[in-house]
């Protein structure tokens, strides 16, 4: 029998200085069984930092014809495609052709060797910004992950200042280059 995805909770209490985005969110999160803590807590770091009426998380690592989060207009274009990793670039090429816009939030091992093999191919689709969190900023992210978590979020210059009951992250979101 397969596994099924943990769920979590998220109450996000959002401030985008940036972005001038306030509010309260409450996300309920499916953390997949082949996915990790860090990768859930990116995902929610990618919603904080493009957070919107109609952004919502879709079924992500489940399917393959879906990001893992999407920013849609009401009638249902795509208006934001939003990956989370490292993902290849005829994937992106594909999200360019479905969406307005193409968000990828990178992290992780292997993050260097991944820009270098494919940041041609990439910059050469017009629609897609790729930006990244560093492994130490992630790390004491990840910490704050628990099956109900009130996280507050303040971001102001591209910097998310993340807080919980009894601890404070600072993850700086950073372009490639």
């Amino acid at each position: 029998m397969a596994e099924k995805a943990t769920i979590y909770k998220a109450n996000l209490t959002l401030s985008d200085m940036d972005r001038n985005v306030f509010g309260d969110f409450n996300l309920t999160i499916a953390l997949h069984p082949s996915e990790t803590v860090e990768r859930m807590m990116v995902r929610i770091l990618a919603f904080c930092y493009r957070a919107a009426e109609n952004l919502t998380f879709t079924k992500g690592l489940s399917s393959m014809e879906e990001p893992d989060l999407w920013l849609k207009h009401d009638n249902g274009t795509i208006l934001e495609w939003i990956e989370v990793g490292q993902p290849a670039p005829d994937r992106l090429k594909k999200a360019s052709g479905q969406s307005q816009a193409v968000k990828v939030f990178s992290y992780g091992r292997g993050m260097d060797v991944w820009w270098k093999t494919n940041s041609a191919a990439i910059r050469a689709l017009a629609k897609v910004s790729i930006h990244h969190f560093a492994a130490d900023e992630l790390q004491a992210l990840t910490a704050l992950a628990d099956k109900t978590m009130n996280l507050t979020v303040t971001i102001t210059e591209s910097i998310a200042y993340v807080s919980s009951a009894t601890e404070n992250v600072t993850i700086s979101l950073r372009e490639m280059e």
